[in-house]
């Protein structure tokens, strides 16, 4: 899948390479996967495989250096990574209280060779860690030599919320416990800042936000169409899945086309579509072919930059209502990049977002009727759509680029640096 951490990871690193900075991607349990230039190294640390066999059969814990070396090989790890994305594994739990704690735990050997690539082989000044959830190595770094450590927050919440509650009691105490070791920490919004703060008992002058950055905004710029096309296209691009909301879009596609003035509106939706939510899908196909025809729909495959900047093209409003409160929004600054106001509900990140840029609306969260009417507006009001894209495509260039981003992130590391 197209892995939204990954996607910032690589954007940020590439940026700072530009800048003239020594920076090592380093991915972890699977190859990363962008649709922009992969910057990252060619092997993985806690390769997947090698992990799940040591979590479930102690006696592979002593397998021969060879042996691992060819299970963590990225040609096959991105071939298994699909098969284990199809669900939810019931030992994720388990797996994740045992990386968190690190030394004494069955993973510790795996941590030592991460914590001597980092001191020996990169002699790395600061370590950016992309979650707290694979920090377990931290606190053996802090006792190896004196290096910088922060840490990136963007969705560790999510994935504790979907652990039985004993497993997430656990993790949380252990990532609470890590915390202590880190020296700062990087979110993209105010609101996700707070909530981190609370849930990790973090101080919040510990939590620096650095607005989320786009690369080459000005490559998604629309060309000049001249009058709207007609009938008028709303949009979808994300996962597809019940979390990020793609049921309520179909609804609200489905309600417009009951009212007046967008009886004839188009839906087109494009993102990462796993193999556990394929149920999900086709029972939304189902209704959209019931009660609006298989010609009012496209399900379009984005494979490639390139393909989600014409994809984009194409829509007149974009709206990924998800459940959850978004701690990024990658897809609102790609909209707005593109000219394409978007409808969002006022939770997470978007409120930032869009009073950043300007190029959005925002509507009561988990109100369908709210949603629903704020697209339909918009879709019977060019002029406003036309206004409003400008604004969000303005705001994106000036404030939310890559540059930015490893700008302020380097200011972040400099400032370590100088009061160690």
């Amino acid at each position: 899948m197209f892995c939204g951490s990954c996607m910032h990871d690589n954007t940020l690193a590439a940026a700072l390479l530009r800048l003239g900075v020594d920076v090592t991607l380093v991915p972890t349990f699977t190859p990363t996967r962008t649709d922009e230039p992969n910057v990252s190294e060619n092997s993985v640390f806690f390769g997947g495989i090698n992990l799940y066999l040591d979590q479930r059969w102690s006696r592979y814990r002593s397998a021969p250096r060879w042996l691992r070396r060819r299970l963590d090989h990225p040609k096959l790890l991105r071939v298994l990574s699909k098969l284990a994305l199809q669900t939810r594994g019931a030992d994720d739990g388990a797996l994740a209280v045992s990386l968190l704690r690190g030394e004494g735990d069955a993973h510790h050997a795996r941590m030592l060779d991460l914590v001597n690539f980092i001191t020996g082989t990169l002699r790395a000044h600061v370590v950016s860690v992309t979650n707290l959830l694979i920090s377990g190595f931290v606190p053996i770094l802090k006792q190896r030599g004196n290096v910088a450590v922060t840490v990136t927050l963007q969705g560790d919440d999510i994935f504790l919320d979907s652990l039985s509650e004993c497993d997430r009691q656990q993790a949380l105490a252990e990532m609470r416990r890590i915390a202590r070791s880190v020296d700062a920490f990087i979110t993209f919004s105010n609101d996700y800042r707070s909530r981190m703060a609370t849930l990790f008992e973090i101080p919040r002058e510990r939590i620096t936000v650095v607005p989320l950055g786009l690369a080459a905004p000005e490559t998604f710029r629309r060309p000049d169409a001249g009058p709207a096309a007609s009938p008028s296209t709303l949009g979808y691009l994300a996962r597809i899945c019940p979390e990020k909301g793609f049921d309520r879009v179909v609804d609200a596609f489905l309600r417009l086309r009951r009212m007046p003035g967008t009886e004839e509106v188009r839906l087109r939706f494009g993102g990462w579509l796993g193999a556990s939510d394929r149920p999900f899908y086709d029972a939304q196909l189902q209704r959209l072919c019931k009660e609006a025809g298989a010609s009012s729909f496209d399900h379009v495959e984005l494979p490639s930059r390139a393909s989600k900047i014409q994809f984009l093209h194409t829509v007149d409003v974009l709206s990924v209502p998800s459940q959850y409160q978004e701690p990024k929004g990658l897809y609102v600054l790609e909209a707005l990049a593109a000219g394409v106001p978007v409808v969002q509900p006022n939770h997470g990140s978007f409120p930032e977002l869009l009073t950043r840029t300007g190029g959005g609306v925002l509507v009561p969260a988990n109100d369908d009727a709210a949603l629903t009417s704020a697209i339909h507006d918009l879709l019977l009001d060019a002029k406003r759509r036309h206004q409003l894209g400008q604004e969000g495509q303005r705001g994106v260039n000036d404030l939310h680029t890559d540059e930015h981003m490893a700008e302020s992130t380097l200011s972040i590391w400099r400032d370590l640096l100088n009061s160690n």
